[in-house]
């Protein structure tokens, strides 16, 4: 059967493949894709459909995704999947099916009780695989398919003399079909515009949802798509409007800046026990935290303006974190709290969050944080070190009391200086923060320097830097740009992209740069709706020169952003 299922996969992906059209450029559309769920919407899935109780109960092991264009869900349309992996995921499957159905939850999960515990039930089976079929597959069961289950679960009924198990053996297979595994975009024609295609509505629906959620559709946006309505100006807007307004907004803002922030890297990050006894596990695990909590409180609860968040003081402090910092005892769990105004803490870049995972495991690293601030949010790739860098310098100098003077040497050998010009200056002015974060004055009793200049705004210290970055007309474009890569499941393409982002540019900025009239403006596009069909590029080449945006040269970019070409 599974084999069966895998089969067809394979035939809906070859039809999910299209072409493009009204308020936004002509003819705008995104590409047709077939994305893996990650592990984060595949328990949410369960979640929403079993509990938070199987959800967390039962492991589920997914392949990892390669950070494609700033994005690991972008990764997610070019994934392979081993046997082995599939082995793992047939596991997870065996025990969620198991305990949807054991005494302790099917009188809640199960929607009937057969007419006798160790027999088939056809009506029963129908009842459960109607209501949770529709949910799995993000779509009504249609034909002969809800017949096939029912037929198979009653097969497995009477060889194993019990209901229940009958039911666990197809939801089994259910779970792992590749209609459940893979959100895949099916296209089709276009009535009001011929030669076109637009995803169909259950497409679009799980489209909306994995955008805006991150999770698969619930009943009133799936009974939406069955409908016709998600087809309707008005229904999309009602749709649309209606998620944005849901407390599950915040479910789906925080997945995509844990993403776009790189934060997995806390999955294997560490700090050395003895140069900081402070940092442990839990201290990491709050710093995620605390910028997330940090971004949904400015962005979704008090929809503020999203370059703010790189000069905000306001946040959320823990007792783990409250060491770090250096502030006094806050009380259990998390509670707001705003870093004074002679602080040096302001805004993102400030957060332990930032400035540990950037960093050494015994020492902080000017470069490592200057590459993560352009990389991360102004979209602009660091080219690599050369493979044959020269330390030679730098170790015959003997004691070198700072970054800065360090750094200056390395950055004399002109194999190195590119890169060095166009991240140094701003990860020094960070010095005032060491590996783990921790504010300080000196380093190795020699005063700290942190002026520096960003793209041609100076500055004198972190502050200064803060509000470059904040007024730096590449970081909203950048935001836009990975915004819309998320929205559509993969990366965009300036060749065909560059006017679509142009227009949600401009929007963006005539929303005073409110991060939920940004997800409207493009879930309610062409751009979102309408499909057309992109064979394969081959990658650019990018040079040392400066930096450049996800693969693209750096004239391209420039005139996307407004930004300058380079260093």
């Amino acid at each position: 059967m599974l084999r069966t299922r895998w089969a067809a996969f394979i035939s809906i992906a070859a039809l999910a493949l299209g072409g493009c059209s009204s308020g936004e450029p002509e003819n705008s559309a995104s590409i047709a894709r077939v994305r893996l769920l990650s592990a984060e919407q595949f328990s949410a899935t369960i979640k929403d459909i079993f509990g938070q109780d199987i959800s967390e109960q039962v492991p589920v092991s997914f392949p990892p995704f390669t950070r494609t264009s700033g994005l690991l869900s972008s990764g997610a349309s070019s994934i392979g999947m081993t046997s082995d992996q599939i082995q793992q995921l047939q596991q997870s499957a065996v025990s969620i099916a198991a305990k949807v159905v054991d005494e302790e939850h099917r009188d809640f999960l199960v929607p009937c009780k057969p007419a006798a515990a160790d027999a088939a039930d056809t009506a029963c089976a129908t009842q459960f695989f109607t209501e949770v079929g529709r949910l799995l597959y993000r779509r009504s069961i249609e034909g002969a398919e809800l017949p096939r289950l029912v037929e198979e679960a009653g097969l497995a009924a009477d060889e194993l003399k019990d209901f229940y198990a009958g039911l666990a053996s197809v939801l089994e297979g259910v779970l792992i079909s590749p209609e459940v595994l893979f959100i895949t975009d099916i296209a089709e024609p276009d009535p009001d515009n011929k030669g076109q295609y637009r995803l169909d509505a259950y497409s679009l629906a799980s489209r909306l949802s994995f955008f805006l959620w991150n999770a698969a559709p619930d009943d009133e946006l799936l009974r939406a798509a069955e409908s016709g309505e998600l087809h309707t100006t008005k229904g999309r807007q009602r749709s649309v409007d209606r998620m944005l307004a849901s407390t599950r907004l915040a479910d789906g803002v925080r997945a995509f800046f844990d993403d776009m922030m790189g934060f997995d890297n806390f999955n294997s990050l560490a700090k050395d026990a003895i140069v900081y006894p402070m940092v442990t596990g839990a201290t990491l695990a709050d710093a995620r935290e605390q910028t997330l909590l940090t971004v949904v409180d400015h962005l979704v609860a008090k929809k503020r303006d999203y370059r703010d968040l790189f000069t905000t003081r306001s946040t959320f402090m823990s007792m783990n974190l409250a060491v770090v910092y250096d502030i006094p005892t806050v009380g259990d769990g998390w509670v707001p709290y705003e870093f004074p105004a002679e602080s040096q803490r302001d805004g993102l870049l400030t957060h332990v969050s930032f400035l540990a995972s950037h960093a050494h495991s015994v020492r902080s690293s000017p470069t490592l944080r200057g590459k993560a601030l352009r990389e991360l949010f102004l979209c602009q790739i660091v080219p690599p070190p050369p493979p044959d860098v020269d330390f030679s310098l730098l170790e015959d100098a003997g004691d070198v009391p700072t970054a800065r003077e360090r750094l200056d040497i390395h950055a004399s050998n002109p194999s190195c200086a590119g890169c060095h010009l166009i991240t140094d200056p701003m990860g020094l002015a960070l010095e005032n923060f060491d590996g783990a974060g921790r504010y300080r004055d000196t380093e190795n009793g020699a005063e700290i320097d942190t002026t520096g200049n960003l793209d041609g705004a100076s500055y004198t210290d972190v502050i200064g830097l803060s509000k470059a970055l904040r007024d730096h007309p590449a970081l909203p474009s950048c935001l836009v740009r990975r915004v819309y890569s998320y929205a559509t499941g993969g990366p965009v393409s300036i060749s065909n992209d560059r006017d679509v982002l142009e227009y949600f540019n401009d929007r963006f900025e005539k929303h005073d740069y409110k991060v939920p009239d940004l997800l409207r403006e493009i879930a309610l596009s062409d751009a979102f709706l309408k499909v057309r069909y992109e064979a394969p590029k081959a990658a650019t080449t990018t040079t040392a020169s400066g930096p450049t945006q996800d693969g693209e040269s750096s004239e391209s970019i420039a005139r996307v952003n407004h930004a300058p070409q380079g260093h």
